[in-house]
Order: structure tokens, then C-alpha cells, then sequence
């Protein structure tokens, strides 16, 4: 299993996402490789995916996918990452 994280740039949004991604998968018991991505590169880091996570502004660009696209609202909040990543996954 793979989660990509996106943001713009690709190291601000996308990293803390990428941690607290992380962190759900350890507490869910779930295994996957999770990568950091910037939105301009998000067909190449995701064409083996199976989630992206990302903000609102970016799901338009981010386009046709055969991952399932998640928006994160608060990526803070990690009882709504684990939660959606338990949904996509568990």
C-alpha cells in the first residue's frame, strides 16, 4: 500500500501530513510506504497510490487518479487523518 501527501511545494503541508499519516498506520496496525510530494509531481509520486491526502485547493490539480483522492481539512488533527486513513485502508 502507498499514501502520497501533496502541497505545493511539497515540503511544508505534504511533510506534516506525511508524519501524521504515519502515526495513524501505527496506531491503526496498518503498514504502507508514505511519501512526500509536491503537487507539480503528483502523477509520477502517485501512479502506484492507493490514497493521497491533501488540501482542498489542490484536488483539481491534482486530476484524474486511480487513487482514492482524501482532503484533509485541519492537518493537525490527527483523529481525522487516522480516521480517513483507517477508512481508505483499514
Amino acid at each position: 500500500m502507498k499514501i502520497v501527501t501533496i502541497c505545493g511545494a511539497g515540503i511544508g503541508a505534504s511533510g506534516i501530513l506525511k508524519v501524521n499519516a504515519e502515526r495513524a498506520l501505527t496506531s491503526l496496525g496498518l503498514e504502507a510506504e508514505v511519501v512526500a510530494a509536491d503537487v507539480a509531481s503528483v502523477h509520477q509520486a502517485a501512479e502506484d497510490a492507493n490514497v493521497i491526502l491533501t488540501s482542498a485547493e489542490f484536488v483539481d490539480a491534482i486530476g484524474s487518479t486511480y487513487a482514492e483522492v482524501i482532503v484533509i481539512r485541519n492537518h493537525f488533527d490527527q483523529q481525522e487523518i487516522t480516521a480517513a486513513v483507517e477508512r481508505a485502508l483499514g
